[in-house]
């Protein structure tokens, strides 16, 4: 058994909370690794996209929730 299929084995025998926990270490290790490589901008470059796309109306989108909110429309 080399150590890929150990490491899969042991991570079968945890809990999901735990699974939950080695996922999200591995999410952080593989970031870090394409920001080694200088991929990052190339995988996270949809997501900036978004990201910028959905506050072009931020401000106004802010106002018109803090109107509403004063005018009692809306409760906090």
């Amino acid at each position: 058994m080399d150590l890929r299929e150990k490491t899969i084995a042991q991570i079968q025998q945890m809990p999901d909370s735990l699974v939950q926990e080695v996922s999200d270490f591995i999410d952080r290790l593989l970031t870090q690794y394409k920001i080694d490589q200088g991929e990052l901008y190339f995988n996270f470059g949809e997501s900036i996209d978004i990201a910028e796309s959905d506050f072009t109306n931020y401000l106004s989108n802010l106002e018109d929730y803090e109107q509403r909110l004063t005018s009692g429309k809306i409760k906090w």
